[in-house]
């Protein structure tokens, strides 16, 4: 009799299967009803998953008010229960031929186990066959929302047919959306089943019928569509595409996305997967023949993988290629599109132990901005290698070593006009670009003391860096030395450049700092408030640099990092000289009921004992003695829904505000959010008897909200503006509705969508059918973008660490 059982397991995977295609979007089910569709049957075992993976090996208890019949054909009448692990089988009667495996149950047929509970009105077959048919049936999933019906059931086997069937999460008294088949077939072995003519409904609208689709019914991927998805924008026109899902292996896939653009003609994308033990990869691949905007074939290559060597060494690659200059621009819905100038391609192999780092790759760079050229990229490392150690020796003894060696390579300048139409194109004169390579060696030497409410710590380095440079580079820097000490009329020696400078001097530093605290109320509260004072003092003599070229080097945006760091300049190619010391105070007030730091600010600033006689070519002039610009930054949570920060720069020296940023958070009660921002930053590249208007660099405001106007009705938005281009930036305006089991955004956006400031617009729309998927643009994405706590979880994650390389994981500059 244990093998009664069988008839109700699988014909609930069918049931099962239309819910499989969920999608994997967070869902506020907040809105639905914690009530039962169908209550949980008093006599039935309480559903154990545990039980659940273990139910073949157990027997099966039956129990009845009546028992009659014979031997060969029992049959139980009232209130019969069967019973194996998680499962629960109950009818009002049920009738077994032990010899020819033929059942009956019938009337209050209920089923139930740790994954769904259903009621059916009759279920008969024949076990020794393995066929089974079921009528009018009524089930609900118990481990995630989902409840439907059937007409009928009909199984063979593995292989079984439904009749009739519906599917919604919506609670049965409101269903928003219902998704229905006159017809399902599913394969429990091969894991997917095929709906044919299937309707979704919102509400009693018809809004997408399929005569035919197949669709998996478990983890198993299979080939097939995927939902579409649809835009609107005055660049593009109607955008449609249409993802198609292959599943090729185990451990590779490739979805290919045809994408109709009414204005500029159909595209292909590409994405092809892999995964195997030691690694993973994706290719993403685009083409769109002719396009109808810019008269020329377009396409794109990007490639993202790795190779794990052993436990210490991987080998990694990031590739990108586009097929012009405006490729990025064009079919980037946002503002980085616009702003990127390059592309950066990488490969290399790199390395990690308890006390190193290393690594050997190259890298290349493509111009993706149509206003400039290729003078404007920057040096191709072909290749380099860098590897880094440092290791505590003693307890009061750290010891270490920067090393790094670099081939650098240029494309040559193609310069560029405006032609009459205002177009960037090619006028054939090439500016010939030379190459070089580097070599900095960086040793040091570290004494950490500290107790527990002090530290010092004096640091002693040693730096040389080496060159050899094609002779023409070494020519054009000395041309540029002689202009520059006026010389007109130099002889042919004196225009000989130097091939193989180098530089090499000391940089000792002394670190040093404490920390105090005391317990103290502050409107009945109780608070530990700290005082953290720090001084740092920096010494490094001069060296005349100015034969040494510019490969990767620049000024570090001025910032408190910057307070603490013995080289004002990223890269190895200058070394400024200093005497300086560094003076920070910090302090915090941190609740001590709750540990939350209610209020944090630090002020710093850098006291120059001599000039700074190190510059880099074309820098206005040299940092002078005297005091830099003040550094402060506060933040204080007014209250859990209040937040304030600020970061200000002031310069006494010529008393203006270098920069200044200004934010402010609140959090509503029911998810809501507003964000307010205004930054600044000067251009500190403009003289200094330019006008504030000349050296402004950037001022910007930025408002975003998420604001719930009811549980079912919000409305989102932002304003992105700049004051200094006196025109927006981005502007977003939608709402949001939503219910139980569904959800409807509209959204539209105007953004800055080329380089001459031009603005597009465009409208998106999304039906989130919850427990099901999604139809439309990914309108969260751009709203998660956009918003700032849009998420709500979004405020409290820490970003994740970089780990793949970049341009500053060899960085000798930075103090250990």
């Amino acid at each position: 009799m244990r093998r009664a059982l069988r008839l109700l397991p699988l014909p609930l995977s069918i049931a099962i299967c239309l819910p499989a295609m969920a999608d994997d979007k967070p869902v506020n089910w907040g809105l639905c009803p914690a009530t039962d569709v169908l209550p949980v049957f008093d006599d039935a075992p309480k559903a154990d998953k545990a039980a659940a993976a273990t139910r073949d090996q157990q027997d099966t208890d039956i129990e009845g008010d009546q028992l009659f019949g014979t031997s060969t054909v029992p049959q139980y009448q009232g209130n019969v229960a069967l019973k194996r692990g998680d499962q629960f089988l109950g009818t009002d009667h049920l009738s077994f031929d032990t010899e020819s495996g033929n059942y009956i149950a019938e009337g209050n047929v209920r089923y139930q186990d740790s994954s769904i509970r259903m009621v059916a009105k009759r279920a008969e077959g024949n076990q020794e066959a393995d066929t089974h048919k079921i009528s009018d049936i009524q089930y609900q999933l118990v481990d995630r929302r989902g409840n439907g019906g059937a007409e009928s059931v009909d199984l063979q086997g593995a292989v079984g047919q439904m009749h009739r069937s519906t599917y919604t999460t919506c609670d049965p008294s409101q269903p928003v959306w219902k998704l229905s088949a006159p017809q399902i077939e599913v394969d429990n072995d091969e894991g997917f089943g095929t709906a044919r003519n299937a309707v979704l409904r919102i509400g009693k609208v018809p809004v997408l019928w399929a005569p035919y689709f197949k669709f998996p019914i478990d983890d198993r991927r299979q080939t097939g569509l995927l939902y579409p998805q649809l835009g609107l924008s005055g660049r593009n026109g109607f955008d449609y595409a249409q993802p198609i899902y292959f599943n090729l292996a185990p451990n590779y896939d490739d979805t290919l996305t045809p994408r109709y653009m009414s204005k500029r003609g159909l595209m292909l994308d590409n994405e092809f997967r892999y995964l195997y033990d030691g690694g993973r990869g994706t290719l993403l691949t685009g083409y769109l023949p002719n396009d109808k905007l810019r008269d020329k074939d377009r396409g794109r290559v990007e490639f993202e993988g790795y190779h794990n060597i052993n436990a210490n060494w991987q080998a990694r690659a990031n590739i990108a290629w586009v097929s012009d200059e405006r490729y990025t621009e064009d079919f980037s819905s946002k503002l980085l599109g616009v702003t990127a100038s390059n592309l950066q391609s990488q490969v290399g192999i790199y390395g990690t132990g308890e006390n190193w780092t290393g690594g050997l790759m190259a890298d290349y760079w493509q111009l993706t901005d149509y206003t400039l050229t290729e003078d404007s990229l920057p040096y191709a490392r072909q290749p380099r290698a860098f590897f880094n150690w440092d290791k505590p020796v003693l307890p009061w003894l750290e010891a270490g070593v920067y090393t790094e060696a670099v081939r650098f390579t240029h494309d040559d300048n193609r310069r560029k006009i405006i032609d009459g139409d205002g177009e960037y194109i090619r006028n054939g004169e090439v500016d010939l670009r030379f190459n070089g390579s580097r070599l900095d060696i960086k040793p040091y030497v570290s004494l950490p003391f500290s107790g527990p409410s002090w530290y010092v710590t004096p640091t002693l380095a040693y730096r040389y860096t080496g060159y050899q440079l094609d002779q023409g580079l070494a020519d054009q820097i000395r041309l540029q030395n002689l202009s520059a000490a006026g010389i007109t009329n130099p002889t042919p020696d004196q225009l000989r450049g130097n091939t193989s400078p180098s530089r090499s001097l000391p940089v000792a530093s002394l670190d040093a700092g404490m920390f105090f605290d005391r317990e103290t109320t502050i409107g009945g509260k109780s608070f530990l408030h700290t005082l953290e004072p720090r001084l740092f003092y920096l010494r490094t003599p001069y060296r005349d640099q100015s034969e040494l070229p510019i490969f990767d080097t620049r000024d570090f945006t001025f910032s408190w990092g910057q307070l603490f760091r013995d080289s004002r300049y990223t890269g190895a190619d200058r070394q400024n000289d200093a005497n300086q010391l560094t003076m920070a105070l910090s302090t915090r007030f941190i609740d001590q009921t709750t540990g939350r730091e209610r209020f944090s600010g630090s002020i710093g600033q850098i006291l120059y004992f001599d000039d700074s006689r190190v510059t880099l070519p074309g820098q206005q002039s040299q940092v002078e003695q005297g005091k830099s610009a003040w550094i402060a930054d506060a933040n204080y949570a007014v209250n859990d829904r209040w937040t304030l920060g600020a970061t200000y720069q002031w310069d006494p020296k010529y008393k203006r505000e270098d920069l200044a940023s200004l934010r402010a958070r609140y959090l509503m009660s029911n998810d809501g959010v507003v964000n307010l921002t205004y930054r600044y930053r000067i251009n500190a590249a403009a003289p200094v008897t330019a006008t504030k208007e000349e050296r402004t660099l950037l001022e910007q405001v930025d408002l975003s909200f998420l604001y719930p106007i009811s549980p079912r009705w919000s409305l989102v938005g932002r304003y992105y503006y700049s004051l200094e281009d006196k025109k927006p930036l981005e502007i977003i305006g939608g709402v949001q509705w939503d219910s139980c089991c569904l959800a409807v955004r509209a959204i539209a956006r105007r953004y800055v969508r080329n380089r001459e400031g031009e603005l597009n617009n465009s409208f998106q729309i999304e039906f989130v059918l919850k427990g099901l998927s999604s139809i439309g643009q990914n309108t969260d994405r751009t709203l998660r973008r956009a918003i700032l706590g849009y998420y709500r979880d979004d405020l409290y994650l820490v970003p994740p660490s970089n780990t793949g390389a970049d341009r500053d994981d060899y960085d000798p500059n930075q103090i250990p």
